[in-house]
């Protein structure tokens, strides 16, 4: 019988996390002019708390966002939401983990709503790309909930340009919540908002981890928008420090 060399208490850090990361790299370019985005990083994201990634410019944090949610693979290293191995999925299955088990809030209004749909089709989009009927009940009530609960209620028939930007976030917010996802990823949700619907987003955050036991990771460059969180992780030159 060989003797396991793993460690057990790790292991049960991976498997109490809704997000990990184990020497994580990604570099970028070859040869001389290779340059390193990720250095060797790591990290566990507990279940059911708010994680801000801060840093300047170039430090990395939106390269760690990234790797984590699966938009971009490491070079090296190994990243886990909710245990799966996220560098053994095909690309399909990788797909469809980003679709049915994250959710997205990104700093760019044009990269958050499709302005074809209104604004309740743009809160059940999710839910319609994993095979719902949208004119199901059920998908319907579930959309008009979560606008009621950002705020907007009566608002889901309007189209996404008649919002202001602050208002644009809380639907994208209402999106991210409305698979249940494990890790909601949020990209410098409040870069360009003013202070009162910046502070409306955040409460919005805060409340999917209070209220729904949701984890959120977000990546900002704002010290207020970081109190918010639970844990602050430090970015820079590619480390956590």
């Amino acid at each position: 019988m060989v003797e396991s060399t793993v460690d057990t208490d790790t292991i049960t850090a991976v498997r109490a996390s809704a997000l990990s990361l184990e020497s994580v790299s990604r570099r970028h370019g070859r040869g001389g002019r290779e340059t390193t985005a990720l250095d060797a990083v790591s990290c566990a994201v507990p279940v059911g708390s708010f994680t801000a990634v801060v840093g300047p410019s170039g430090s990395g944090k939106s390269t760690f966002l990234q790797c984590a949610a699966g938009l971009d693979r490491p070079t090296e290293g190994t990243v886990r939401i909710g245990g799966t191995d996220l560098g053994a999925l095909s690309e399909a299955a990788l797909t469809r983990l980003r679709r049915d088990r994250i959710g997205f809030v990104f700093q760019s209004h044009a990269l958050n709503l499709v302005p074809s749909l209104s604004i309740e089709e743009n809160v059940v989009l999710p839910l319609v790309l994993a095979g719902a009927d949208p004119e199901d009940e059920r998908v319907l009530s579930r959309g008009r909930d979560l606008l009621t609960r950002v705020g907007l209620a009566g608002r889901g028939a309007q189209g996404p340009a008649t919002l202001s930007g602050g208002q644009q976030q809380r639907v994208a917010v209402a999106r991210a919540l409305v698979t249940e996802p494990e890790v909601i990823f949020a990209d410098e949700p409040t870069a360009s908002l003013d202070p009162e619907s910046a502070a409306l987003v955040l409460g919005l955050l805060r409340d999917a981890v209070r209220i729904d036991g949701r984890t959120v990771v977000m990546v900002t460059h704002d010290p207020a928008a970081a109190r918010w969180a639970d844990t602050v992780l430090t970015m820079d030159g590619g480390r956590l420090r």
